[in-house]
């Protein structure tokens, strides 16, 4: 099976086409810019699937380049595959487009929080995953949408956000954590798999949340701090003080509005329709560390 996977240059898009390799499949993984219409149509050109990974994830930069990357360069994504017949797109997007909620782990039925749609990466995200599925949906295109939450592990080299924010707490820069907020962390290696098994056995026009362990930002700096052989952070902030800042322009107000309630996330139906299964918090939290550390 030929495969072009857009991204596999990145954090994630890489460990998917190691698994995909691993499959069998001849993947296709040179740098496709998606904002460029005719690359992406070359790309697609006489492939049976495509996982297209590729995105801007940042928290800074131009309302408009998010709207180019993201939104436009998957309209390219999908028209490409529609007109050379692929057998199955399987978009990435992220476990923001679901969440989070008040209360309780979000799940495929829910959304995010409107004050949370200000952020560019966010919004375009969740508009970029909405054009694949009204595909699907109108029978022009076979795709389905992964939906991982906080990937992390070996190989986060550019850094993304969240590698940036480890390696501060692996070297001791980071002092302090928000109190009230959380992430749902999962090794890279199981979002990898996921991807696989959303290929294989799920279902078209669904979405399906490639999640781990849900953690207080003070539990997983904890942990990545114990791995790199540091203390932990003890000191607890409450959101106001980082919001302050943010307004200051101190600190990412983008990165500061998402934090302001806890990110968690339940990937039971990916357990139950793709046999979706991932390990334990900590091997990828070592493994992030580890590769951390190597790099320094």
């Amino acid at each position: 099976m030929r495969v072009l996977v857009t991204g596999a240059s990145g954090f994630v898009g890489r460990h998917v086409a190691d698994v995909l390799r691993a499959s069998g499949a001849e993947v296709l993984d040179a740098r496709v810019e998606l904002t460029d219409a005719a690359a992406v149509e070359r790309a697609v050109a006489g492939c049976e699937a495509v996982f297209n990974v590729a995105a801007l994830y940042s928290y800074d930069g131009p309302d408009a380049r998010f709207q180019q990357v993201n939104v436009e360069g998957t309209r390219h994504v999908v028209e490409a595959c529609v007109r050379h017949g692929v057998r199955r797109l399987v978009h990435t997007s992220t476990a923001g487009t679901c969440g989070p909620v008040e209360g309780r782990p979000a799940n495929e039925a829910d959304e995010p929080p409107a004050w949370e749609l200000t952020v560019p990466y966010k919004r375009t995200k969740l508009e970029s995953e909405q054009l694949v599925l009204a595909a699907a949906r109108a029978g022009r295109l076979d795709a389905v949408v992964v939906n991982p939450t906080t990937p992390i592990g070996p190989g986060d080299d550019k850094p993304t956000p969240t590698g940036s924010m480890l390696a501060g707490v692996a070297r001791g820069r980071v002092r302090a954590h928000i109190g009230n907020t959380g992430l749902n962390v999962v090794d890279v290696r199981d979002v990898a798999r996921g991807h696989l098994l959303a290929f294989e056995r799920g279902r078209k026009g669904e979405r399906y949340l490639l999640g781990g362990t849900d953690l207080s930002l003070g539990d997983l700096f904890a942990r990545v701090a114990i791995a790199a052989g540091r203390r932990p952070p003890r000191l607890k902030i409450p959101y106001a003080l980082p919001q302050a800042l943010a307004a200051l322009h101190l600190l990412n107000r983008h990165e500061v509005r998402l934090a302001r309630m806890p990110m968690y996330f339940t990937s039971a139906k990916a357990a139950r329709e793709l046999g979706y299964a991932p390990g334990p918090a900590d091997v990828a939290i070592n493994a992030a560390v580890e590769d951390i550390l190597r790099r320094r």
